[in-house]
C-alpha cells in the first residue's frame, strides 16, 4: 500500500473527507445537526459504529452549548479525558475542566468508604455552586451515582456525556443515564473511553467557535 503525502496542516481535513467518503459507500446518512460530532467520534477512534450507536436526548447538543457559554465546569471522570478537552476554547466562555480523581483526599475517601473514586469525584461535583456538565469515559460508577442523585431528588449536572467504556455496569449505567430527564449523549454498547469523550466535548466547542452553535 503507498502512503500519500499531506501536509501537516492538511491532516485532519483530509480524515474528514476520508470519513464522509466511507459514511457514504456504508449508505450511512447522519442527521445534519449532529454530524459534525459523529464524525469526530469517529476520527477518534477510527470506529464506524458510533454513526450507529451514538443517542442524543432533544436538544442535548445546544444545551451543552448553553452551559459552556454560562461558564459551566466540564467535569471529567479521569485525567485522560481532562487533557484532551481544549481548555482554551473553554477559556473563550469563562469556562473550565476539571478532574476530581487524582486529588489525594478523594482517593482517601473512596478507600474509607469502599467506593469508586468517580463515586466520590460525582459527589464533589455535584457540590460545586457553578453550573457543571459532565463528561464520563471510562467510570460507568460515575454514572450510577449521577442516577443515585436523580432518584433523590438532588441537584444534578445539566449535561451528561456518558460513553465510559468497558464490561461491569457499563451498558445498564447508560440505560440508567437514558431513562432520566437529565440531557444526554450516550454510546450505547460496551463502546467508548477518555478520547470519545474529550472529542465529544471538542467537537461543541469548534462547532461554537464557528458559531454554528
Amino acid at each position: 500500500m503507498k502512503y500519500e503525502r499531506v501536509a501537516p496542516e492538511e491532516i485532519e481535513r483530509r480524515s474528514f473527507e476520508i470519513i464522509t467518503e466511507e459514511l457514504a459507500r456504508r449508505g450511512v446518512a447522519l442527521p445534519e445537526d449532529r454530524a459534525f460530532l459523529i464524525k469526530r467520534a469517529i476520527h477518534a477512534t477510527a470506529d464506524f459504529d458510533y454513526a450507529q450507536t451514538l443517542q442524543f436526548s432533544d436538544g442535548a447538543i445546544q444545551i451543552f452549548a448553553a452551559a459552556i457559554r454560562d461558564g459551566a465546569v466540564v467535569v471529567t471522570d479521569t485525567n485522560m479525558a481532562l487533557a484532551g478537552i481544549n481548555k482554551n476554547e473553554l477559556a473563550r466562555y469563562g469556562a473550565a475542566a476539571r478532574c476530581f480523581m487524582a486529588e489525594p483526599d478523594v482517593a482517601e475517601e473512596a478507600r474509607e468508604r469502599g467506593v469508586t473514586r468517580a463515586t466520590v469525584g460525582v459527589e464533589r461535583a455535584l457540590a460545586l455552586e457553578t453550573p457543571c456538565v459532565f463528561v464520563v469515559g471510562n467510570a460507568p460508577t460515575a454514572l450510577m451515582r449521577l442516577r443515585d442523585a436523580f432518584d433523590a431528588g438532588a441537584r444534578v449536572p445539566r449535561v451528561v456525556v456518558g460513553v465510559p467504556v468497558g464490561f461491569v455496569n457499563v451498558e445498564a449505567a447508560k440505560e440508567a443515564i437514558m431513562e432520566t430527564t437529565i440531557p444526554y449523549i450516550v454510546n450505547v454498547g460496551r463502546k467508548g473511553g477518555s478520547s470519545v469523550a474529550a472529542a465529544i466535548c471538542n467537537a461543541i466547542l469548534y462547532e461554537m467557535r464557528k458559531g454554528a452553535l
